[in-house]
Formats: structure tokens, sequence, C-alpha cells
């Protein structure tokens, strides 16, 4: 499938308005960096706690859109659909991530219970887009 330009850019508003928010929050530099999303997970992990389980749409929408824009910084791969309509990132090998859905995981989830949007971030950059995971699981079933 294929994403629409219009959704494209409402996702790169939304990363800009995490910028924008998260700059002013930080009170530091903020950009698509590794640096910048290690604070977002922390911030995740604040809103956890003063939030409860109960995370907004939005909140999933404007950090969702901050990470993939950061993970396509770092990989030039795009936003698109899958066969199933399900928007995420794709990488030149055909790999697919899912920033969206793993915002939504920590806010629910939280560092804790595994769900990390650093650990996302470097596993897209580091093996997904590299296609070093696929060998990595090759290896594995030797």
């Amino acid at each position: 499938m294929s994403i629409v330009p219009e959704q494209v850019r409402m996702i790169e508003a939304n990363a800009a308005l995490a910028i924008d928010e998260l700059s002013s929050l930080s009170q530091r530099s903020f950009g698509f960096d590794e640096e910048s999303v290690a604070w977002v997970e922390g911030f995740i992990e604040r809103q956890r706690e003063r939030l409860g389980a109960e995370a907004s749409s939005g909140l999933v929408n404007v950090l969702g859109s901050y990470l993939g824009q950061a993970i396509i910084a770092a990989t030039g791969a795009a936003w698109d659909t899958d066969d199933n309509g399900n928007l995420g990132i794709a990488f030149a090998n055909g790999d697919m991530a899912y920033p969206f859905a793993k915002v939504g995981k920590q806010l629910a989830q939280g560092v804790d219970d595994g769900e990390s949007i650093l650990s996302f971030y470097n596993v897209c950059v580091h093996h997904l887009a590299t296609g070093n995971l696929a060998k990595a699981e090759v290896i594995e079933a030797s």
C-alpha cells in the first residue's frame, strides 16, 4: 500500500510540534537524534506517572510522529502503510517498524515492562535499517 502526501504532512507537522514543545520543556537543543529520543523516553515515563494508564491518542500521535521522524532522519527510511493499512516506517530492505504502536506500548506498560522507545530507535537504526537483524536471526537459528 502507499501513504498519501497529506498524511506525511500531518506527521511532519506533529513532529515539528513535538520538537517545539519538548525543546521548551527540556530547556535544551532538541532534535531527531538519539539523545533527544532518550529524553522523550523519560518524558513518557513521567507522563505515565501523571496520567496513569489512560494516555491520550493525541499524545501517542505527536510522540509517534516524532519517533518516526527521528528514525527516518537516521536511516533515510520513509513513511508507508503495510498490506493491512497499518502506518509505519518502511526501510529500503522491505522491513517495517511501527513507532505509533511503540509509543502507545510504552505509555501503557512502561520501560520497566520492556517497552522502551530508545531501544526501539536503536534497533531500527542499527539493525532493521541495515539488515543486521535478519542476519542475527539466521545466525541464532543455525
